[in-house]
Order: C-alpha cells, then sequence, then structure tokens
C-alpha cells in the first residue's frame, strides 16, 4: 500500500496555493474587521447532539461521527460552522443587542458534496446576531460581494429566494418532517409531475402555489411581479416579497458587476433558514462560490431565540479561482557563523524583507520566492547587492 496516498477528494494544498489562501484569508478577515465584526475559533468536535441541533438531516448525513473515549458519547466532526457560531453567540456571548461574528477554520464532509472535488473545506463567514430587518441581510451580502472582489470576482451572479413563502404557501397544513424533505427535494429539482401528484393531498391553491413556485425564476421585477399575482394572499407570501423587493433595490446599486435574479423554488437549506436566502455565482464554478440567509431559529434551539443571518464560503475554491500570488522578492545569503551577516539579516529581515540562506553548493528550490539579490561580504560589512 503507497502510505502517501491520501482517502478519496481529500488533498494536500501546496506551496503556490497555500500563499494565495493565506493571503486571501488575512485580507478577508481584515476587511471584516473594518466592519465591526469579531473573530471566533469554535473547536473541530463537538458533542453530536450539540454540533446538529437546529439543522436539518442533510447536515447530520454529511457529519463523520466517533466515540469520545472519555465521556462515552458521540462526537461529531463538524461539517458546517455556522450552527457553531450560533451556539456561541446564544450560549457564551449572551449579549443583548447586535453581535458581529467571523470565523475561518476546516470542516470535513462524509460525502462530496453535489458539484464539489473535496470532502474537505476551510469555511469561512460573517454572521450578524441579533437585528431581525431587512439591513443586516443587506450587510451580508454587501459584504459578501467585497469579499469576492478582494480575490478579483467582480461579476458576480446573485440569485434570492426567501424560506417564507413556502411557509406561507404550506401554513396550516399538517405536513411530516420526511414529506416536507421529500417537497424540498421536488422543488429544488423542479420535477413537476411528481410535484402535482404530491401535493394532491393539500388545498387546490396550495397545490397550484407549488407548481407556480418552480416557474418562477428570473429577472427579479418579472418574477416579483408574477409572484404577486400567482401566489395565495397570506402575510408570511406578501412580507416575503416585500422583503425581496427591498433587498433587489438596495443591492442593484452595489456592483456593476453585479447580476440579480430570484428562483422562489431554489430553497436549498429551507430546514435551517427562516427568510431571505441567496446564493452567489461566479464564471468558470457550476455551484455557488458562496450561500447565506436568515436562520433565526437556530439560536432557538439553544435555548435563546436571536435573529441571524451571514453567508459562507469555502476559502480554497475561492483561492483556485483568484489569481495566484506573484512571487515575492528574496535574498539570498550564505550559512555562515559570522555576526556581522546574522546582524545584517536580521535587520532585513524585520524591515520585511525574506532572507534565505543557502549552503554552499546547495541549488535553492522555491517557487514562491524570486531571489534577485544576495548578501555579500565587502570588507568588513555585509552588503545587499543585485543578482
Amino acid at each position: 500500500m503507497n502510505r502517501w496516498l491520501l482517502p478519496e477528494d481529500i488533498a494536500d494544498v501546496l506551496p503556490a496555493q497555500a500563499r494565495t489562501v493565506e493571503s486571501l484569508r488575512r485580507a478577508i478577515l481584515d476587511l471584516y474587521q473594518s466592519y465591526g465584526y469579531e473573530l471566533v475559533v469554535p473547536p473541530i468536535l463537538e458533542f453530536l447532539d450539540s454540533l446538529l441541533t437546529g439543522t436539518g438531516s442533510d447536515l447530520n448525513l454529511q457529519t463523520f461521527k466517533l466515540v469520545d473515549q472519555l465521556s462515552g458519547r458521540t462526537l461529531g466532526l463538524r461539517a458546517d460552522m455556522t450552527p457553531q457560531v450560533a451556539r456561541i453567540d446564544a450560549h457564551l456571548l449572551n449579549r443583548q443587542g447586535i453581535t458581529r461574528l467571523c470565523y475561518a477554520g476546516s470542516i470535513a464532509h462524509a460525502r462530496t458534496p453535489v458539484g464539489s472535488a473535496a470532502r474537505e473545506e476551510l469555511q469561512l463567514g460573517a454572521e450578524i446576531y441579533g437585528c431581525a430587518t431587512w439591513e443586516a441581510d443587506f450587510e451580508a451580502i454587501s459584504l459578501l460581494l467585497k469579499t469576492l472582489s478582494l480575490a478579483s470576482l467582480n461579476q458576480v451572479h446573485l440569485d434570492l429566494s426567501h424560506a417564507g413563502v413556502l411557509a406561507g404557501i404550506l401554513a396550516g397544513q399538517e405536513i411530516s418532517k420526511p414529506e416536507i424533505e421529500t417537497l424540498y427535494g421536488l422543488l429544488q429539482s423542479k420535477d413537476r409531475p411528481r410535484l402535482s401528484a404530491w401535493a394532491q393531498c393539500l388545498p387546490a391553491p396550495s397545490a397550484a402555489a407549488l407548481i407556480a413556485l418552480t416557474e418562477l425564476n428570473g429577472p427579479c421585477a418579472e418574477v416579483l411581479k408574477n409572484a404577486k399575482k400567482r401566489l395565495p394572499q397570506h402575510q408570511m407570501i406578501d412580507d416575503a416579497l416585500a422583503q425581496l423587493d427591498k433587498l433587489v433595490g438596495a443591492a442593484s446599486t452595489l456592483s456593476t458587476g453585479l447580476e440579480l435574479s430570484i428562483d422562489l423554488a431554489d430553497l436549498r437549506g429551507y430546514q435551517y433558514h427562516s427568510g431571505v436566502m441567496f446564493a452567489a455565482y461566479v464564471d468558470k464554478l457550476p455551484q455557488p462560490i458562496a450561500r447565506g440567509g436568515r436562520y433565526d431559529y437556530v439560536g432557538q434551539a439553544f435555548g435563546r431565540p436571536r435573529p441571524a443571518t451571514g453567508f459562507s464560503l469555502d476559502l480554497l475554491t475561492l483561492a483556485h479561482l483568484a489569481p495566484l500570488c506573484a512571487r515575492k522578492p528574496a535574498i539570498i545569503a550564505p550559512w555562515l557563523n559570522d555576526a556581522a551577516l546574522l546582524k545584517a539579516i536580521a535587520e532585513l529581515r524585520s524591515s520585511g524583507e525574506v532572507v534565505i540562506q543557502v549552503m554552499p553548493g546547495d541549488i535553492l528550490e522555491a517557487d514562491q520566492y524570486q531571489c534577485d539579490r544576495e548578501l555579500v561580504k565587502q570588507g568588513a560589512t555585509w552588503e545587499v547587492k543585485q543578482t
């Protein structure tokens, strides 16, 4: 057996890509700090019941499970950091006002997600707690676009939806959780024949509204106009469409490279989200580069209801799409036990220079550095000379 082989869809990140990943991570977290977001670092392992609190069955299937040798309880290797951050806000920070939190850390999936080539991701995200109005959703979208811009991704297609539309259509209906999951899958795939058969148990207006959802996608103004005509009158539906209308109006001014659309059947994460939902697409990537939205009920599962909205993305995927960082200039120095040389090297490094010491006769192999200068001895001093 080859000991250097890795599990399926698990990969190393090599120097060129790793440098881009780290550069982006630093720049993005600095951006979030400028907005007042505070960095948190949740543990990679938690008790399974805590890790899956307030989430749907999809996350359960994606979570690696193992037994804690100390307590005998089942642990989970996180597949999503958002529930962990919600737990921190609800249970540990316990603040009354608005809290902005951000995070960056590894997650693992038991199965390779559809459209992805990796089971390990470096998840990065930002969340706003304590604000129930659409302005918080707008801030999350604005911050997401700035995040993508740091990776030189300025042409973005943003697809909006709202969990309140389906909730309003099904209001007053007794539907089991497995049946809801089936419905979610039918809407996601826009399988109208099977959806029509599934909806036979519902009142005719509700069944017709479900079919209408599969057709309500495209340009925002057109979808909102048709939705008001084709969907039943209900306060939850009216509120959802009004929020989408406000967001579209505000977001349309954010970037000249932003293309907006609405798909009212795109309810991925329906069990998770409670309001506005959005997915960002960029060129050369068939699946969304980022997803986000409102999830007010996750904190409630931890005993403290808190309005919440935010987004997350895979930093490894983002770095793959971003231009690689240019090779960093470096200075070559001999590896000698010379006090003057060591002092010169220390001063150069303190000033931000990269100094690489090389043994006589050795060949330096470092793809990330362009060694365009060297330290040479001039009399009693060491000076930097162009190579």
